[in-house]
């Protein structure tokens, strides 16, 4: 499996990255660790979790116990050393900490308990996994105002000023290796690299952004920024939360799935998604691709892509995954790719 450099560190991950955001609610143990397992066995050397995770629902009685679902598994196969570990911090609002912000005196406390969770001394990848300021992400895109915001400029500059040197003391002490971003605009990124820059901390490696056919927030000033400053996106929902393949259309809900638990999909539930589907299904069928291996495919073909982050509620959802790893696209498939995202822009 292709490789690329995480930023500008010493890190190379692999072009899909395994998500665990299920294990602990959708995924049982037994189901995650075969999962862990089958993924290394394909080349992907990359997972992605959360002190929040799982979600559907979230809750704060389940929070952490992906992170030990991982933990276990890297007690008890000591192959920790075998693949890169990105994990996040919830920002403010969150379950954790009574929905305290992002600070200094947040900091080390959450790693540590990530730590103690994962059963390992270090984090390679330490996200941020949504700004303090608030983000126009989640689907807040559609009626975003930065000045409802009760933070100041300086307000703003000043936490990731302070955040920057917790995160500096923790890289000193070996904790985490890299600093990432999550659910961040081009804006709040390019502030963090600025202030690296001037020396007041570890330099952003990634963001972790939605991205898919149905969500290209990505594709404009987030690109440029990717180009210009070796900041690659780790895509979440790069199935669109399970709309792309095909199991959602015609009103259907299979049981067990996501929106079998929550009917709106985060808000991604709208009376255009399920045309937008249908177009890109049926680029799928023309060109006798499976709609999944074509998604994931084209997800790698973006110039800004670090990792694609895919989930899987069971191993048999991961080895019809894994069956695409190889595919590359045509230009014809690429060029009605294309010509559906005119006719069907941001469908949610």
């Amino acid at each position: 499996m292709k490789m690329n450099r995480l930023g500008r560190t010493d890190m190379m991950v692999s072009e899909l990255c395994l998500g665990t955001m299920t294990y602990g609610t959708q995924t049982d143990e037994v189901d995650a660790h075969a999962q862990i397992d089958m993924a290394l066995d394909a080349g992907i050397n990359f997972l992605d979790t959360a002190e929040m995770y799982p979600v559907n629902p979230v809750r704060a009685e389940t929070m952490g116990r992906s992170e030990e679902y991982i933990g276990n598994w890297n007690a008890k196969t000591g192959r920790r050393g075998d693949y890169i570990l990105a994990t996040k911090h919830s920002g403010e609002g969150s379950v954790a900490r009574d929905g305290a912000p992002i600070s200094s005196a947040t900091i080390t406390a959450t790693i540590e308990a990530s730590l103690k969770r994962l059963r390992t001394d270090y984090i390679d990848l330490y996200q941020f996994h949504w700004p303090n300021r608030g983000s126009y992400m989640f689907r807040k895109n559609w009626t975003y105002d930065p000045t409802t915001s009760p933070q100041s400029r300086a307000d703003v500059i000043a936490n990731m000023e302070d955040c920057l040197g917790a995160l500096q003391r923790e890289v000193d002490r070996g904790t985490i290796r890299a600093f990432g971003l999550s659910n961040e605009s081009a804006w709040g990124t390019a502030q963090w690299l600025r202030l690296s820059d001037a020396g007041k901390g570890p330099r952003v490696a990634s963001i972790q952004n939605e991205y898919s056919f149905l969500c290209r927030l990505y594709d404009t000033d987030l690109a440029e920024l990717s180009h210009y400053e070796d900041v690659g996106l780790l895509s979440f929902s790069p199935l669109a939360a399970g709309y792309l393949t095909g199991k959602y259309q015609n009103g259907a809900v299979p049981e067990g799935s996501r929106k079998s638990l929550n009917a709106e999909m985060g808000g991604r539930q709208s009376d255009r998604v399920l045309g937008a589907v249908a177009a890109y299904l049926q680029i799928a069928a023309d060109h006798g691709l499976d709609p999944v291996h074509m998604a994931l495919a084209w997800c790698k073909t973006r110039p800004f892509m670090a990792s694609a982050i895919f989930g899987a509620t069971n191993v048999n959802q991961l080895a019809h995954l894994l069956q695409g790893v190889d595919l590359e696209l045509s230009d014809a498939v690429l060029a009605d790719i294309d010509a559906a995202h005119r006719a069907n822009p941001m469908p949610y």
